[in-house]
């Protein structure tokens, strides 16, 4: 088994490096497309199309040793909303964008500290209220267009608005805000004007920069359905869109103008997403060759794969959690001491032996291990307590009637509460049915319910709609962590809302946390806000994996870190054997 390197806790200080926090689910949603036949597309797929097949007539693909072959990866659901950076919400969305179609201005390196990208240098004023970033002149789009500081201001420009509904808007938040936050200086030069906040740049690790002579003249409000994002994505990172079969596949091809200041075209010639929901059915695939890499295998098929000489597994750390998380909305859940009781109530460590394998560490906030923030001690006062759990439930008016064995308010009516999950995922099924038996324990009937993916999202993200009582998820947090998109009474009605909390000191100790730019400064107010989190829990906080994935040894330099599994796809390469 490979381990990829811990960052360590100093990689934290000075410009902290951050990426987006983004939904971590089963990735399941209705995109369709053909990019070898473009009759019958959208016109604006018949237009732009045409100017990519020209792009890559006009930019020969490179030869030598070093180049050729075809890398494919076998995950577990869709890419939701595609390459569509204004709107697309899940981590596998998120990755490619970032790595595979898309550019961010700035990357991490190893030790998670910014590097040049598609901007090749920035400044920070002084005061903290400019900054502005010197973009590269050789980056095309793949239709042929330069890539200018005027794509940059419009990506930051839709983002910000409201009527795009980019789900991360609280990203630029400490930016000023409209077209008096941005200026475009010359064609490579870009300014912003900011109020001094922690981590200016941390925005620019986490969004991809969108074509603005693309996407210019589409209302903010048509982007989310707009077929850029799954049928003919026109982007300008190391791999160029091919085709997007519904529900089975992504291909792209290596960008031969790939500038070479960046490290030039990729190795591989073809790189393929393969979208197999059933893990028995990923497994077998990556064994036979189907696949070079498989995506979050489960534990308890890392046997399996070690015992195989031509793969092996990576485990390496994720900044991704899994909870429950619940509407407080809902009368039965807005009494604080029903949801601490909930966590009281499931044996969280047991949950962690029996699914993760050793795999994982019990969560009890947001704020992972490898944090310098993080708080062991917190274990203590969320243990599993079935006693203490039961005691808050008959302090809250929810009693055990006589011979009953599922607990009743005084008008009668049982505390029963539906748990919902995305039905394709075996886990997070798993994860309902113990909730179910150990909380039964307690007076408390839990009714897990299957959902099918994209109505999932439906039922959780719309504030129009937020049907459900609790609700098995994950996330994935960035290096800084910024929880104001979940827990910040202003962003209850926003799609991350999931809780629906509103507190006032939880509001000033999110607020703060942003603005206090030294570690050791802002130690107590991280203690403190794990501290109020605790106390309120709008979450159960299940526990941080270690994410796995398992690697054909054909394919050279897929060694995936806490950045994530397509970080280096840019340098990734076959050697020319034979798989069984």
């Amino acid at each position: 088994m490979t381990r990829s390197p811990r960052p360590s806790p100093t990689c934290f200080r000075g410009t902290a490096a951050r990426l987006a926090p983004v939904l971590l689910l089963l990735l399941l949603v209705p995109a369709c497309g053909d990019g070898d036949r473009w009759a019958g597309m959208p016109d604006f797929c018949q237009a732009v199309l045409p100017e990519v097949e020209a792009f890559l007539e006009a930019h020969p693909q490179p030869e030598g040793d070093r180049f050729g072959g075809r890398a494919v990866v076998g995950g577990g659901g869709e890419i939701a909303g595609g390459m569509n950076a204004f709107v697309s919400a899940d981590y596998a969305a998120n990755q490619h964008q970032l790595h595979v179609n898309l550019m961010t201005l700035l990357r991490l390196d190893e030790e998670l500290e910014p590097e040049p990208w598609l901007a090749e240098a920035w400044e920070l004023s002084e005061d903290g209220t400019e900054l502005e970033f010197r973009i590269r002149d050789d980056v095309l789009w793949h239709d042929g267009t330069p890539t200018t500081a005027h794509d940059v201001a419009f990506t930051f420009l839709r983002v910000t608005d409201p009527e795009t509904g980019f789900p991360n808007a609280a990203f630029w938040r400490h930016y000023v805000e409209g077209e008096g936050g941005v200026e475009v200086v010359d064609d490579h030069t870009i300014r912003f004007r900011l109020h001094p906040h922690a981590g200016p740049l941390n925005p620019w690790f986490s969004v991809a920069v969108m074509p603005r002579h693309l996407l210019e003249d589409v209302p903010p409000a048509e982007l989310r359905q707009h077929p850029y994002g799954n049928r003919c994505p026109v982007g300008n990172g190391p791999f160029v869109f091919r085709d997007h079969q519904q529900d089975a596949s992504w291909t792209f091809r290596r960008n031969p103008a790939f500038p070479e200041g960046l490290g030039g075209p990729a190795p591989l010639e073809h790189y393929v997403y393969r979208v197999i929901p059933e893990q028995t059915t990923l497994l077998t695939e990556l064994l036979t060759g189907g696949v070079d890499v498989y995506i979050g295998p489960s534990p308890d098929q890392v046997p399996q794969i070690e015992a195989a000489d031509h793969l092996e597994v990576h485990d390496f750390l994720s900044r991704n959690y899994d909870f429950v998380g619940w509407n407080t909305r809902r009368p039965h859940l807005s009494d604080v001491r029903v949801r601490r009781a909930l966590t009281l109530g499931t044996n969280r460590q047991q949950i962690v032996d029996a699914l993760l394998r050793g795999y994982g560490t019990v969560a009890n906030s947001g704020v992972p291990p490898f944090h310098p923030a993080y708080m062991q001690a917190l274990e203590d006062s969320l243990a599993h307590d079935p006693e203490r759990a039961a005691r808050l439930l008959d302090e809250a008016g929810w009693t055990l009637p006589e011979g009953g064995d599922i607990r009743t308010n005084a008008d009668g009516e049982p505390l029963e509460i539906s748990l919902q999950f995305n039905v394709e995922n075996q886990m997070r099924r798993d994860i309902a049915e113990i909730m179910q038996a150990q909380l039964r324990e307690v007076g408390v009937a839990i009714r897990p319910e299957g959902v099918e993916f994209a109505s999932l999202i439906n039922l959780i993200n719309d504030p129009q709609v937020r049907d459900f009582d609790g609700v098995v998820v994950g996330w994935v947090t960035d290096f800084r962590v910024d929880d104001h998109d979940l827990f910040h009474s202003t962003r209850a009605d926003t799609p991350y809302g999931w809780s629906g909390i509103a507190d006032d000191r939880l509001d000033v100790l999110l607020d703060t946390l942003q603005l206090v730019q030294d570690l050791e400064e802002a130690a107590p107010f991280w203690e403190e806000y794990q501290l109020r989190l605790v106390e309120l829990q709008p979450y159960t906080w299940l526990y941080f994996p270690e994410r796995l994935a398992g690697t054909n040894r054909r394919l050279h330099g897929a060694e995936p870190d806490v950045r994530g599994e397509w970080a280096n796809i840019h340098r990734w390469w076959v050697m020319d054997t034979e798989s069984p």
